[in-house]
C-alpha cells in the first residue's frame, strides 16, 4: 500500500474533493433584454479562482455590452451535458472531449502557451520514488488519474499502456479520480498515490506558484506536443455571437487589461486553431 502523509493529509485532501463549486455568476447589471452568455469551465488550479473570474466576467461583459455568466461543474462529462442541453453557449475543454463530439462542437479559440496552442501530459512521481523511471515500473502501485475525459489525465496513459501490450484495468494495485490536475499533484505529493497523469501546462505554473507542492514530486515522462485545451461551442450558437466572442478572446493579448487577465493564467493568448490540431488525441482513442 501507499504510504499516505497521516491520516489527517488523507482526511484533507479527500474533503477537498468534495468541494466542487456549482456555478459563479455575478448579478447582472445590464438591461433585461440583453440576453446573458453563458460560459462552461471545470476546477482550475488558482489559488483564488473566484476573484479571477469575476474580473474576467466583468472585461467580457465591459466588451460584449452584455450580461456574462460562468457554470463552473466537477467534470468535462458535465459541461459537455450543459451545452448539449443548451444551458451554455460556450466551454473550455479538453482536446479530448472536443474530438470526441466535434461533429457537434465548434472550435472558438486555443490558448497560446509558450509561444504555442501546445501542451503536454507529464508523468509525475513522488520525489522519494527514484526507483519509477517508466510506466510499466507502476505494476501494483497506486495511480492518481484526474478526470476520465481528460486527455493528458486518463487518455494518454491508457495509451501508453495499451502500446506496451498492458492492460490497464489489471495492471495498478488501485487507481482513482480527483477531478483536478492540481489534486493529482498534491495526491502524489502526500504520498496517496505513487504516481500520477497531469497536464504538463498545471504542473509547470504551479511550479512557479507553489514549488513547495510540486518540490515533491519528479516528472518522469513527458508527452508528445498536443493541442491545448480549446474553448468550443455548441453549433447551434447563433453566428454573430460566435464572431464577435472569438474575436475578443482573440483580442486579448492586444488589450492591456486583456494582456494582465492572461498573465494571471501565464498564457500569451488565444488563437485560431484548426481541428486537426487535436488529430493525435483521436489517434489514441479506443472507443470503450
Amino acid at each position: 500500500m501507499v504510504q499516505a502523509g497521516g491520516s489527517g493529509s488523507r482526511r484533507q485532501f479527500l474533503q477537498g474533493l468534495a468541494c466542487v463549486p456549482v456555478i459563479c455568476a455575478a448579478k447582472s447589471t445590464w438591461a433585461e433584454d440583453k440576453l446573458p452568455v453563458s460560459i462552461g469551465l471545470t476546477p482550475v488550479f488558482l489559488d483564488d479562482q473566484i476573484a479571477f473570474l469575476q474580473s474576467w466576467q466583468a472585461y467580457l461583459q465591459q466588451r460584449l455590452q452584455r450580461p456574462v455568466q460562468f457554470f463552473q461543474r466537477g467534470s468535462y462529462s458535465e459541461v459537455l451535458r450543459l451545452l448539449q442541453d443548451g444551458r451554455v453557449d460556450f466551454a473550455w475543454l479538453c482536446g479530448f472531449p472536443y474530438w470526441r463530439n466535434r461533429d457537434w462542437l465548434k472550435l472558438v479559440a486555443t490558448p497560446v502557451y509558450q509561444g504555442k496552442p501546445l501542451y503536454q501530459a507529464y508523468l509525475i512521481r513522488h520525489q522519494q520514488h527514484a526507483d519509477i523511471t517508466k510506466l510499466s515500473d507502476l505494476q501494483g502501485k497506486v495511480f492518481a488519474y484526474s478526470d476520465p475525459d481528460s486527455n493528458s489525465g486518463f487518455l494518454y496513459p491508457q495509451h501508453q499502456l495499451r502500446q506496451s501490450g498492458l492492460d490497464s484495468r489489471h495492471f495498478f494495485g488501485r487507481t482513482f479520480f480527483t477531478w483536478s490536475h492540481r489534486k493529482v499533484v498534491e495526491a502524489v505529493a502526500v504520498q496517496l498515490a505513487h504516481a500520477g497523469s497531469v497536464d504538463g501546462y498545471v504542473w509547470d505554473v504551479l511550479a512557479q506558484l507553489h514549488p513547495q507542492l510540486t518540490s515533491q514530486t519528479d516528472i518522469f515522462e513527458r508527452s508528445a506536443w498536443f493541442g491545448f485545451p480549446p474553448v468550443v461551442a455548441a453549433q447551434t450558437v447563433d453566428t454573430g455571437l460566435f464572431s464577435e466572442f472569438q474575436s475578443l478572446l482573440k483580442g486579448m493579448s492586444d488589450d492591456p487589461e486583456g494582456k494582465a487577465l492572461l498573465k494571471t493564467l501565464a498564457l500569451d493568448g488565444f488563437t485560431h486553431a484548426d481541428p486537426e490540431l487535436f488529430a493525435s488525441i483521436g489517434e489514441m482513442i479506443v472507443e470503450r
